[in-house]
């Protein structure tokens, strides 16, 4: 009999690391997490140490394969997703300092970190043609305003850098030793155009004073397709992760991207219909990703990116700043409320599901929540955008925080609608959510993103939907299917299914009729000088 291969797929968040091991069907044998430092030494700033996120990866993966009973030989291919964070080293390739403070050890800029919002301004004002294939306005969270900013405030930094990483390709490099990168991370976040022949447009960094970029980045001229095997593990990885010499290491993508493919990767090959399907993967923040098989371009939304998760296929990303991280700031916000830890909202759900059979539907409906808190990242790509809240009484009981932390949900969920719009407006027929991530774990905002949008919710059977889809670009890269679209078909898990409720679409087309206005009113309101 053939011995029983299987793969390694691992996550790295923004406060995390998790491995797991998974078979051919794409089950999950066995998951590991470790927590990884972040250092916020200002207001916008935040940074990891890339050799602590290393370390992170190793446990989880060591104690991901015990937990999951299988020999290391036996694990024949892994692939790593992280957050588009940025990684610095030298030339010899130790770490270098992105800190105000100096230390060695942050070298790397958090995806979330908005250090370079005016840097992100000025790559706008340059109306360059790659502005085309990112919405048309140029995100703080991107690599380009971060460098410039590098440039900028630490030049010494800049002056000893040897190679600039995306985390996703420093875990590769770390692996493999191999300097390829992801046609994923350099399409999505580098103004890489991976659907021309010259993918990069060097006169741009000239014009934004990062001609030198290429003397200092260790850059590849072509991607490296996502699943493509880059190599095997060297000797001092396989120790350090526990697997052997023979397991091969996939191209592998951005954490929301191994979300889309683990939701979307029944749909693989059907390019008529993945277009009415958008993967929601929502957790601190939030990543909503469609993929059809023509470019649609058009502003306030990231993209179109070709063969960023599926080849041949061109991908638009929108998403929400701050979802997870909202909550959790209300609940600390507020003065009955406290940790925002998983018991503290679950409580708070099972208020607010009280308080709605007594008090009606309309709880709260005078509260109202624009939950631009960190920006807007989609349809408006206005990272200077605020939150708004109207409707706030004398109220500061717990009860008073259910309220609020409900419409907040509500904000929430009509942002994902106001998304939905503007890819619908411009060539999508979306008329399916498929949610992964954190968010699946609270029933309040489940219910509303089938009711407040209108569409049908899909939640994913697979316990890991990001680690499915990083597992399909391990399985991918170790051969044991012919291309990335076949590791789709065969490993995708199906999904339960959550129909909207037609009763409640009045209540929410007033909500979203306010939402509108106040996002008109906010703009008003900025303009007054």
């Amino acid at each position: 009999m053939t011995k029983q291969q299987f793969v390694c797929a691992v996550d790295v968040g923004t406060g995390s690391a998790r491995a797991g091991i998974l078979d051919t069907k794409g089950s999950l044998l066995g998951r590991a997490e470790h927590p990884i430092a972040m250092h916020q030494p200002k207001a916008d700033h935040a940074e990891h140490d890339s050799r602590d996120i290393w370390s992170a990866v190793c446990i989880a993966v060591r104690a991901a394969r015990e937990k999951a009973g299988v020999a290391a030989e036996d694990v024949v291919g892994i692939s790593f997703d992280a957050t588009c964070s940025l990684v610095v080293r030298d030339r010899q390739g130790g770490q270098l300092s992105v800190s105000v403070t100096g230390e060695k050890r942050w070298d790397t800029i958090v995806w979330l970190d908005h250090r370079a919002i005016a840097e992100a301004d000025e790559c706008t004002a340059s109306g360059h043609a790659v502005l085309d294939y990112i919405g048309g306005v140029m995100s703080p969270e991107m690599a380009t305003p971060k460098l410039m900013w590098l440039k900028r405030n630490l030049p010494e930094t800049w002056a000893q850098a040897g190679t600039l990483f995306d985390l996703t390709d420093f875990l590769t490099w770390q692996a493999t030793g191999s300097l390829a990168r992801s046609q994923c991370t350099l399409t999505a976040k580098w103004t890489y155009l991976a659907h021309e022949k010259a993918a990069w447009r060097r006169d741009f960094f000239d014009v934004v004073g990062l001609g030198d970029l290429f003397e200092h980045g260790n850059l590849p001229e072509r991607a490296s397709p996502v699943g493509s095997d880059i190599g095997q593990l060297t000797a001092q990885a396989a120790v350090e992760l526990g697997l052997t010499e023979k397991c091969r290491v996939g191209a592998g993508v951005i954490d929301a991207y191994a979300g889309a493919l683990g939701v979307l990767g029944g749909f693989a090959g059907d390019e008529q219909n993945i277009g009415r399907h958008l993967a929601l993967i929502a957790g601190t923040s939030s990543c909503v990703m469609a993929m059809s098989p023509d470019p649609q371009p058009f502003a306030g939304v990231w993209g179109p990116y070709y063969g960023a998760a599926l080849p041949k296929l061109w991908l638009s990303e929108g998403g929400q700043s701050a979802t997870g991280a909202l909550l959790d700031h209300i609940i600390r916000w507020h003065g009955a409320g406290g940790e925002p830890d998983a018991a503290m909202h679950a409580k708070i759900a099972r208020r607010v599901t009280e308080l709605r059979a007594t008090e009606g539907e309309n709880l709260a409906a005078r509260l109202h929540v624009l939950p631009d808190f960190h920006g807007n990242r989609s349809p408006l790509a206005d990272p200077h955008a605020v939150g708004v809240v109207s409707g706030l009484t004398l109220d500061s009981s717990f009860d008073s925080l259910c309220k609020l932390y409900w419409r907040t949900a509500v904000g929430i969920a009509l942002g994902v609608r106001h998304v939905l719009e503007a890819l619908n407006e411009n060539g999508y027929l979306i008329d399916t959510l498929h949610v992964t991530g954190g968010h699946t774990k609270n029933p309040l905002l489940m219910e509303l993103y089938a009711d407040a949008t209108g569409c049908t919710v899909i939640e994913p059977l697979a316990d890991e939907a990001v680690l499915l889809g990083t597992g399909m670009v391990a399985a991918t890269a170790a051969g044991l299917f012919p291309d990335l679209n076949a590791a789709c078909l065969a490993m995708q898990q199906g999904g339960r299914t959550r129909a909207s409720n037609p009763a409640s679409a009045g209540r929410f087309d007033r909500d979203y009729r306010v939402f509108l206005e106040m996002h008109r009113q906010r703009q008003a309101l900025d303009a007054i000088r």
